[in-house]
């Protein structure tokens, strides 16, 4: 089984900060905004004493704390979220929001939060996310090394459909890589998964390049200078390298969700492209 997204344009698949800001929303990106039927992504800016109501909907999300402090209530649960100075400042605590919930997030001090969500059809319990046990790991070797940090990976926290994780690439080095796509239903091998990139650059005037290559005729295709708050759509195609300018380190949360009867992150390499991963 494949995305049936085929054409896409660079102009649609990359999205510099402030293009796709709606509401209270620095950046909301809908599965139908998107043009396809799960992945989502939300960042949501609180001045100090802030409040925010939101409806969770046919949705599940992950509130995750880019910078500052924040409290999330919802079903009656209080989950007071510490969250950090800034994304390369270590992990985080997160929450987790259910389908079919009212939500709200209030910060005393203000920050910066990412809802990474997906449509789903299973309502789980609210739930609390510690720090301490997100499980971070050095992936690649050389300069193609960067730390994952597996939040709600499929393999570290219960979701019906949402894996998302966070990526730190250190300045110079490439991340993504080798290039390797989802975008295929194989059993074992590959998994169909939609793919939100949301990039961060550490110091001023950094920045990085994206690209996404097609997997067939007409699919996804680009090459892009992404800054601090752009934000790339994945519906298919070969995706990767993402290169960190020398100096400026290279954050990026990546919110996957797909069709597959099961929740897993299955990837294909490039045939052409398979050293350095391990």
């Amino acid at each position: 089984m494949r995305s049936d997204r085929t054409g896409t344009s660079a102009r649609t698949l990359h999205l510099p900060a402030g293009a796709a800001a709606r509401g209270p929303y620095a950046v909301r990106v809908d599965p139908e905004d998107a043009g396809w039927e799960h992945a989502a992504l939300r960042i949501l800016d609180l001045p100090p004493g802030g409040t925010h109501d939101f409806g969770s909907g046919d949705a599940e999300w992950a509130v995750l704390p880019l910078s500052g402090a924040c409290t999330v209530r919802v079903d009656g649960e209080v989950f007071e979220l510490l969250g950090r100075n800034s994304v390369f400042d270590g992990v985080t605590d997160f929450a987790y929001v259910p389908r079919d919930a009212h939500a709200q997030i209030s910060s005393g001090a203000g920050g910066r939060f990412a809802l990474a969500g997906a449509k789903c059809e299973r309502r789980l319990p609210a739930r609390y996310g510690p720090a301490p046990e997100v499980p971070v790991e050095t992936r690649g070797t050389g300069n193609r090394t960067r730390r994952v940090r597996n939040f709600a990976s499929a393999d570290a926290f219960a979701c019906d459909r949402l894996i998302a994780v966070e990526v730190v690439t250190p300045g110079g080095n490439w991340s993504s890589y080798p290039p390797h796509k989802h975008d295929e239903h194989h059993p074992g091998t590959e998994s169909v998964l939609e793919e939100i990139y949301h990039y961060e650059i550490q110091g001023p005037g950094g920045y990085a390049y994206q690209r996404i290559s097609p997997s067939r005729p007409g699919g996804a295709d680009l090459l892009a200078e992404v800054r601090g708050g752009d934000t790339v759509l994945v519906p298919d195609g070969w995706h990767g390298p993402s290169i960190a300018q020398p100096g400026h380190d290279l954050y990026y949360l990546n919110v996957m969700a797909g069709p597959g009867p099961e929740r897993e992150w299955r990837i294909r390499f490039h045939p052409d492209h398979t050293e350095g991963y391990r």
